[in-house]
């Protein structure tokens, strides 16, 4: 990956640089800096190796008007000099495009593995959405694949009640993509709680999911007999119809754009859904 963003970061319209040594009260902060959660502890230790050793690598800038920086990439850097007490930082001076400044400042900051599922999941959407780029265009942009850039970001469909708990107990990114099969605010919050107080892994956790959905909708498990799965449909049509539903709703997670329509009448329940043929023109 880092080969990739290296070739990318070539590819991005600069058109000048310097090295210079620039007042830290001139810097501003990216708004598109991915990262949202900065470990103090961490910070020391920096603010410590900079008082000794001084800053071994610059920050990254772009010039934002007269004796005005917005900073690119090195937030960490500028954090520890602020403690250390420094007036003046290290600073490589890019003149950029703001699109490409905030490019740059999700690329440094996926090359370091603490990066959080959450914000690299914002940052993406933030970029998509206050710059018109497509996920396709990002991706390439990034050197990802386009699957991964919309994986990541369908975990922010969650509500926000969800994912706040997902922050507070530290859950994997498999854990909130289980939780994406349920589409019940309710119902998922319930299993961030029994994943917490069980302490589940993923794979409990997918079972969890399962069975939940199993028991919402009244789907039997694989192993029961075919009967007794028919009869639980039939003992309520409005089950079958949920059933059916979810399905739809996880063909929409998936990509595709299915249409799904009802009409009820004395005689029964008649069900329609449209799947678009992908490779259609």
């Amino acid at each position: 990956m880092q080969a990739q963003s290296s070739m990318n970061r070539r590819n991005l319209r600069m058109r000048e640089r310097e090295v210079a040594r620039i007042p830290i009260d001139a810097i501003r902060p990216n708004p598109y800096q991915p990262r949202r959660v900065f470990a103090q502890e961490a910070l020391e230790e920096l603010c410590a190796s900079i008082k000794q050793y001084g800053l071994l690598q610059p920050i990254s800038v772009r010039k934002s008007g007269n004796d005005v920086f917005e900073l690119i990439a090195g937030e960490r850097r500028l954090r520890a000099c602020r403690m250390a007490g420094l007036t003046y930082i290290d600073a490589i001076i890019f003149t950029t495009y703001e699109q490409d400044s905030a490019v740059i400042a999700m690329m440094e900051n996926l090359q370091r593995e603490n990066l959080h599922y959450m914000e690299e999941a914002e940052g993406y959407q933030n970029l998509i959405r206050d710059h018109g780029l497509s996920q396709d265009e990002l991706a390439r942009r990034l050197g990802k694949n386009q699957s991964t850039i919309a994986n990541k970001m369908r975990i922010l469909k969650l509500p926000l009640a969800v994912k706040r708990m997902l922050l507070q107990y530290n859950l994997t990114e498999r854990h909130a993509r289980a939780l994406l099969r349920l589409h019940d605010e309710e119902m998922q919050i319930k299993i961030v709680n029994v994943i917490v107080q069980q302490s589940l892994n993923v794979k409990a956790t997918e079972d969890l999911v399962e069975r939940t959905i199993s028991r919402m909708y009244g789907i039997e498990s694989e192993d029961a007999p075919k009967s007794s799965k028919i009869s639980g449909f039939v003992r309520d049509t409005r089950l079958f119809v949920n059933s059916i539903r979810t399905i739809v709703r996880q063909m929409s997670d998936a990509g595709l754009a299915p249409k799904f329509d009802t009409n009820e009448n004395e005689g029964g329940v008649e069900i329609r859904v449209w799947i678009p043929n992908m490779h259609a023109k």
